[in-house]
């Protein structure tokens, strides 16, 4: 993971193609290494998450390169490692997941749940979450849930209205208006660094897998 850390830090004061070809080499390295953990943090999972049985760390990690076409910002390589767990597609999958993303200055996290999908499954998990709030409290709020991701969910592109078709009346509004239903746990660099990495994320992953199991309930109805 050292390895890890000092590759990325060194990317980030020098984004450019010229050195990160020159660095090639720690590049691969870096990378076989992220993927190494990545499979055995795998393994982890599968013992309470039949669903990514067949996935492979590779199907799970994205590129290091930036998509540079529509942004200001030119630097053609992430700040990051990051994979995403999820079944059937890895990195593609359209299921709630397991993010798991390295980055220098205490920037590093856990994420669990759906980030950004089509309006029919957003639609769908709000609905699935207005008719079963109960079910949806009893897990965000349970107290290690609470403890490890609290009140989390990412708030990016939340919306300012109730959406349409849902009754204003609802008891937690704030809820239904979320873009993204997934939630993270921050790590530090020294928790990167620790030798119970792995056992932390499988800890924290075990602790959001009811989340898991609520959104691809719903995700999975929209798919049938």
């Amino acid at each position: 993971m050292k390895l890890i850390l000092s590759f990325l830090s060194e990317l980030q004061e020098n984004n450019n193609r010229t050195w990160f070809l020159e660095n090639r080499e720690k590049y691969e390295k870096a990378k076989q290494t992220f993927e190494r953990i990545g499979s055995v943090f795998i393994d982890k999972l599968k013992y309470f998450d039949s669903d990514i049985d067949n996935l492979t760390a590779k199907q799970c990690s994205f590129r290091i390169n930036r998509d540079i076409r529509f942004t200001h910002d030119k630097t053609p390589y992430k700040k990051n490692f990051a994979m995403f767990i999820g079944a059937p597609n890895g990195k593609k999958s359209i299921r709630s997941g397991y993010y798991f993303h390295i980055e220098p200055g205490n920037k590093s996290f856990l994420a669990v749940g759906v980030w950004s999908p089509s309006s029919e499954i957003l639609t769908t998990m709000r609905k699935s979450i207005y008719y079963n709030i109960e079910e949806f409290d009893k897990i965000r709020f349970e107290p290690n849930f609470e403890k490890l991701f609290g009140n989390s969910f990412y708030e990016d592109d939340k919306l300012k209205k109730m959406p349409r078709g849902f009754s204003a009346d609802f008891s937690d509004p704030e809820i239904l208006k979320l873009k993204h239903y997934m939630v993270h746990h921050s790590l530090t660099d020294d928790e990167i660094l620790s030798n119970t990495l792995i056992d932390r994320l499988a800890y924290l992953s075990k602790v959001a897998y009811p989340l898991n199991q609520f959104l691809n309930y719903a995700i999975d109805e929209e798919k049938l």
